[in-house]
């Protein structure tokens, strides 16, 4: 069993003396931590996670049974009509909870908390610990390790949601969601002891979450000569126990540098006096350590992931490329009397099947779905890739870890991009209440030139740890500023030209 509470147990005779201060008795367990004098704000909240274990856990399950309930009542209700409102339809509430609020925000949370939806709320995390905890606690699988599955899976779920309608039916939400709460609990039974194996490798959204959490404008800062001194024969923290700390999400301790893998649970907080949760630029973990921490399935999530295929996800329904296309092919097939792509019998969890609604895929429906998303990750991919692979040789030639690094640059525009997709689903849901969405695509306006100069700024910065040279710093720039205008310009064509 894990231990959440104080990370040192140590006695002090006087109330309020830092714990450089307090005398430390040998093997004596103790109720209280000091508080150090120079100890901020921030820092104090962590401590105040890390003691409050418990109270975190009843608000963990708490959300748990918010989730399940939102996901499994309504496939017992019959499918809203014209008349149903959100504030008194239960699927048109869980709908709008789902994908008008929760997704897009927690999102957003990311940027400005880092991962402490994570961490603090997750009903995934909390079910996959659980489960870890009374499970059969075996070694975690070389093949679970592949460093691709956050992009495969965050690629896969995407497809399979346009599949079946998950933002409208709450069977295809029970098949997604539900399937993979069901395989965090499953993972978690089978593997690890007290860890979340399951949002460390499989989760479909660790990837794209470990991405934002870079941008958050604090961390958790491990002092590394404190953690050395803390072994030392001189060192304060010499007699007291220290506790060993359950790092649920398995991230090395001693050696983290930003927030990307951290869960933000607040159980390492002040662990051998050595970490502490403290604020930062929000460039500094892509500018300063993504230079050296930085991977090839990092960037084909940003470039092919973020802005490809959620791009064509979003994309194919208002899309009359889709609409010519499919028009195109079924005259073709008809000409040849080639009838079964027509066929609508395709079970709702292939395809989305709900006749009463009007709304059925068939065969060539589905088909050309996932041939449009596939397309549009493929196309925007590529040339994404292209235009940074340019832009890292003028830098000074082919290098992998300088191109990587300058993806990630990227982050803030592809986060945004995912974000205003997602609110087509929350102004939908507000029109039909004939409610006034007229400042929707003005904020997403904003939204997005804030996050390409935000962008263009991080690239920049990128560019200036590889050379000084001004005019090569701006002939880099080039190709960087054409990728990011692809995509506003993709994002140009949903919103305002279609």
């Amino acid at each position: 069993m894990w231990h959440i509470g104080c990370v040192y147990c140590y006695s002090s005779s006087e109330p309020g003396r830092s714990r450089s201060q307090s005398q430390p008795q040998p093997n004596k367990p103790m109720n209280t931590c000091a508080i150090p004098q120079t100890q901020t704000r921030l820092s104090r909240t962590a401590d105040w996670m890390r003691d409050h274990a418990k109270l975190i856990r009843w608000v963990q399950w708490g959300i748990v049974l918010v989730y399940g309930f939102l996901i499994l009542v309504p496939i017992f209700l019959p499918l809203p009509d014209e008349t149903a409102h959100i504030w008194s339809n239960l699927t048109l509430i869980a709908q709008f909870a789902f994908w008008g609020i929760w997704w897009p925000f927690v999102l957003i949370s990311m940027v400005l908390m880092g991962r402490v939806w994570c961490g603090v709320l997750c009903p995934e995390g909390a079910l996959t610990e659980f489960a870890s905890r009374h499970g059969l606690g075996k070694a975690i699988p070389h093949w679970m390790r592949w460093g691709g599955w956050p992009f495969v899976a965050f690629a896969l779920t995407t497809i399979y949601g346009q599949m079946v309608s998950v933002y409208q039916y709450p069977k295809a939400v029970l098949l997604v969601l539900g399937g993979s709460t069901a395989g965090a609990i499953v993972v978690g039974y089978l593997y690890g002891r007290d860890k979340r194996v399951w949002c460390k490798y499989l989760c479909p959204v660790n990837g794209v979450f470990g991405l934002l959490a870079k941008l958050a404008p604090f961390h958790y800062k491990v002092n590394e000569t404190a953690w050395r001194a803390s072994y030392g024969t001189h060192s304060h923290t010499q007699g007291r126990t220290v506790i060993p700390v359950n790092c649920a999400p398995l991230v090395p301790l001693r050696a983290m540098k930003g927030a990307a893998d951290c869960h933000m649970c607040g159980r390492c907080s002040g662990h051998r006096d050595a970490i502490e949760l403290t604020w930062r630029a929000p460039a500094e973990e892509i500018v300063r350590h993504g230079e050296q921490h930085n991977n090839l399935w990092e960037s084909a999530l940003a470039l092919y992931g973020l802005m490809g295929i959620a791009i064509g996800a979003f994309h194919w329904s208002a899309s009359p490329w889709f609409v010519q296309v499919k028009q195109a092919i079924a005259t073709w097939l008809i000409d040849r009397d080639i009838m079964w792509p027509f066929d609508t019998h395709a079970p709702w969890w292939v395809f989305t099947n709900y006749p009463a609604q009007n709304d059925v895929f068939s065969w060539l429906d589905g088909g050309l779905v996932i041939a449009y998303i596939l397309t549009t990750g493929l196309v925007l991919g590529t040339a994404l890739t292209l235009l940074f692979a340019l832009s890292s040789r003028v830098l000074g030639g082919c290098d992998r870890k300088r191109f990587n690094h300058l993806v990630q640059s990227t982050i803030p525009l592809a986060g945004c991009g995912v974000f205003v997709g997602l609110s087509a689903t929350t102004i939908s849901l507000l029109r039909g209440e004939h409610l006034p969405v007229f400042w929707a695509n003005d904020l997403r306006a904003i939204l997005l030139i804030a996050t390409t100069l935000w962008s263009v700024w991080l690239a920049w910065r990128v560019t200036g740890r590889y050379t000084s040279a001004p005019a090569r710093r701006l002939l880099s720039m080039a190709p960087v500023i054409a990728g990011l205008a692809l995509v506003n310009f993709a994002w140009l064509l949903m919103f305002w030209l279609w």
